[in-house]
């Protein structure tokens, strides 16, 4: 299997990427020829944008497996099973361990995009979420990638053109990616990890395309009974007692997914560190270790605490984009949309919704969640946000009272 066949319903897409591919099989000599650039297939730096669970950081490192392997990204070799797994030595995939990227990060990204490639023609890095590089961050990056070193290629990240700053996007090629239709999402459950036809239907509806949320729902019982207390809020919300308690679920769900992804990492990446500084060798005391590791583990321990603090934030944001899905749902019952809806199987408990309430109160409620997913964005407190956004759902007029 090619690694393109990890690119679930990007076709437009593959053809970009696999023409630029075979425009790199020459290596970095190709930048030397007189062809101009605006005409070639294959350029230094990228922007890969698309909503999300469109898979761009799943393109970006598709594109750079290809990239470094003999055969184009044949998916069976060394280069290709090594990049997809995080474990070549020519592809980097960087993951902001904070809210942002900060200068001293891109700084050290600069460093290392100027290191030379050890197995293949090029080195590739992999910026996810480059929309949190802060302008201090860009301005560090932006002559590495507009005069890059020869092997050198960037794939930076985001949700859209819009979420980076003009200087980024004027220097580099743009890679537009699509939310992936649900019958493909659900045929790739299907064929690449053998789920049920019926639960693969189900997870790629309820994930509305988004292939990483799709399989989780398709393959994991705890993430389905997560999104089902998510789904029960609305019914949740009688007074003010129970709106609190509501957001305070919330908030510990979202925190207990967080530690569930981020602990086994956090014990890694120390164990690591302590190996790196003697830990286990003989003749070195565990004082010893500890003493030469204190400032370097203080820095890890930093970082590990920012990058929860993010991954709560991302596990509340996925519970607001099944509320929001879940009033989607009402107010196209409401309105007698006719189109599919996102969960169909509480259509008896979405009627019971609509008729509870009018088409206006359901967007004023469907606004509160997009409020409550961009006070998340500005760094307000989480529990605050929640509050404020249960005590709308409850009653959507109450925002309009208080002004």
């Amino acid at each position: 299997m090619s690694v393109w066949e990890a690119l679930v319903g990007q076709e437009d897409a593959v053809a970009d990427l696999r023409r630029a591919v075979a425009d790199a099989r020459g290596g970095p000599d190709l930048f030397e020829s007189p062809e101009s650039v605006s005409t070639r297939a294959m350029t230094h730096a990228w922007l890969v944008t698309g909503p999300p669970g469109s898979g761009r950081s799943v393109a970006a490192v598709t594109f750079a497996a290809a990239l470094v392997c003999p055969h184009d990204g044949c998916g069976e070799c060394d280069s290709c099973r090594q990049a997809r797994a995080g474990s070549h030595p020519d592809v980097e995939v960087v993951r902001p361990d904070r809210l942002s990227y900060g200068v001293e990060e891109a700084r050290r990204l600069v460093r290392r995009a100027a290191n030379a490639p050890t197995q293949s023609h090029w080195h590739v890095l992999v910026i996810e979420d480059a929309d949190r590089l802060t302008d201090e961050a860009v301005s560090a990056l932006l002559k590495a990638i507009e005069e890059p070193t020869p092997h050198t290629v960037w794939l930076l990240c985001a949700p859209s053109v819009e979420d980076v700053l003009p200087t980024i996007r004027s220097r580099t090629r743009l890679l537009q990616l699509r939310t992936p239709p649900i019958p493909e999402v659900a045929e790739a459950l299907v064929t690449r990890f053998g789920v049920d036809p019926a639960m693969a239907s189900f997870a790629a509806r309820a994930a509305q395309g988004h292939i990483g949320r799709a399989r989780a729902l398709a393959t994991d019982e705890q993430a389905r009974l997560r999104r089902q207390e998510v789904l029960r809020v609305p019914f949740r919300l009688r007074d003010l007692p129970s709106c609190f308690a509501a957001a305070a679920d919330l908030l510990d769900a979202a925190t207990e997914d967080a530690h569930a992804i981020t602990d086994p990492i956090d014990a890694r990446e120390q164990s690591d560190l302590m190996r790196a500084y003697g830990e286990g060798s003989e003749g070195v005391t565990q004082a010893r270790v500890s003493r030469l590791a204190s400032a370097a583990l203080k820095d890890l321990q930093d970082r590990q605490k920012s990058r929860r603090t993010r991954t709560v934030r991302d596990q509340i944001d996925r519970a607001l984009v099944d509320l929001l899905a879940l009033y989607r749902d009402v107010l196209a019952v409401q309105v007698e949309a006719g189109v599919p809806l996102v969960n169909e199987e509480l259509r008896v408990q979405l009627a019971q919704l609509a008729a509870a309430t009018s088409p206006d109160g359901t967007l004023l409620r469907m606004e509160a969640v997009s409020r409550a997913r961009l006070a998340m964005q500005a760094n307000v407190a989480p529990l605050l946000a929640l509050e404020a956004l249960t005590v709308e759902l409850r009653d959507p007029e109450v925002r309009r009272d208080a002004g």
